[in-house]
């Protein structure tokens, strides 16, 4: 099936037209704008006035986490706040954390490769005057380290070769492999690039799809074309096993895995894109992060709104052929489950620290600046 065949193209004039779809209209005035703005604003008065730690950071601690997260979603929506005295004071901790190997982490830190990429998505944010150019570059090299390639004495028919974990040697993730090809392509590799190829490797080895670059033990075991948390040590789904052994598929990892096939430069009509597709039409939610229930919603609104952006879909016509624009959909849902204080949290499930008011208000901020 053609992922064209789901995502309906609509050509009004004014279109900026994607291989994956369709682009908003240049320079659009909608209702859907204006409550967009009216969130963000309450939303960055919320992490300016009351998330906001005196020494500058945002949930300290996260290490440089949710700071890096924070000031990345505040400036994707106001770039002109670089020189803002909270930046300031966010991007002085962020720096504080800037270690002498090149990564950006906190001292004794088991989540290197996760903070340093998040850093880097702030920093490249924040850059004026080449200011961070010398910390990107160092912090590039930090990051490709960390991947597990022949440096780390695997070779490629490892399941772990190419992915990327939170950097204390534990095994690598499909989340943390995500975030690594975010941060290399913010700093301006290409698709060409040597660890994004190598990540691929891993991606596709994390996608229920066989005969297709997955060729670990359960890959045609569930087929749906869905993602999974990571291949490698035997392989590990958040969403539990079959009862042969195969790995559920979930909607969270899913986007994460087809945002980070476009980044590796695949087309809309690879089988693996289409696979991906199918799934996101089959499991279309925004009332919980399918196959994961209400865990990790608010990551999974992140990677939603990313990677829909990113593959240029406008409007999504689901299993049932109802169709949706995505973004009328995710601004709907985060205006009726944003506090009265301009926060946003998790309610259902605090797991992967979602009981955090810092940490989800900077994914609902990070998704609000891809439904402009």
């Amino acid at each position: 099936m053609s992922i064209l065949s789901f995502a309906r193209i609509v050509l009004p004039s004014l279109l900026a037209v994607s291989a994956f779809g369709i682009a908003s209209p240049a320079g659009a005035d909608t209702p859907r704008d204006a409550s967009v703005q009216q969130m963000v604003d309450k939303g960055i008065e919320f992490l300016k006035t009351r998330g906001q730690s005196v020494d500058g950071s945002f949930s300290r601690e996260s290490g440089s986490a949710v700071t890096s997260l924070c000031v990345a979603a505040i400036l994707k929506n106001r770039p002109e706040a670089k020189n803002d005295p909270a930046i300031k004071k966010a991007l002085a901790f962020i720096e504080s954390n800037v270690r002498g190997d090149g990564g950006i982490y906190a001292e004794g830190s088991k989540h290197m490769n996760y903070e340093t990429c998040i850093a880097t998505t702030a920093l490249v944010e924040a850059n004026q005057d080449g200011k961070y150019d010398s910390v990107l570059a160092r912090a590039k090299v930090f990051i490709k380290g960390l991947q597990w390639d022949e440096s780390e004495g695997i070779t490629k028919d490892d399941p772990a070769y190419g992915g990327a974990g939170y950097g204390s040697h534990s095994r690598p993730d499909l989340s943390n492999t995500s975030f690594m090809i975010d941060a290399l392509r913010n700093m301006g590799d290409g698709a060409d690039d040597a660890a994004i190829q190598k990540a691929l490797m891993f991606v596709v080895r994390s996608q229920n799809l066989a005969g297709e670059g997955n060729d670990t033990e359960h890959a045609d075991d569930v087929n749906d074309g869905g993602f999974y948390y990571t291949p490698a040590a035997g392989g590990t789904s958040q969403a539990g096993e079959t009862e042969s052994g195969g790995l559920r598929s979930y909607a969270s990892m899913t986007y994460a895995g087809l945002k980070s096939m476009i980044f590796a430069g695949l087309a809309p009509d690879d089988p693996r894109v289409e696979a991906a597709m199918s799934f996101i039409r089959k499991n279309y939610s925004l009332e919980s992060n399918p196959g994961m229930g209400m865990a990790g919603l608010y990551y999974y609104y992140h990677t939603f709104a990313k990677a829909l952006n990113i593959a240029g879909i406008e409007v999504l016509d689901d299993a049932e052929g109802n169709s949706h624009v995505w973004r009328d959909d995710l601004v709907a849902t985060l205006a009726a489950a944003q506090a009265a204080d301009g926060s946003w949290t998790n309610v259902a499930s605090d797991r992967w620290m979602e009981g955090n008011p810092n940490l989800v208000t900077a994914y609902a901020l990070l998704s609000l600046a891809y439904c402009k």
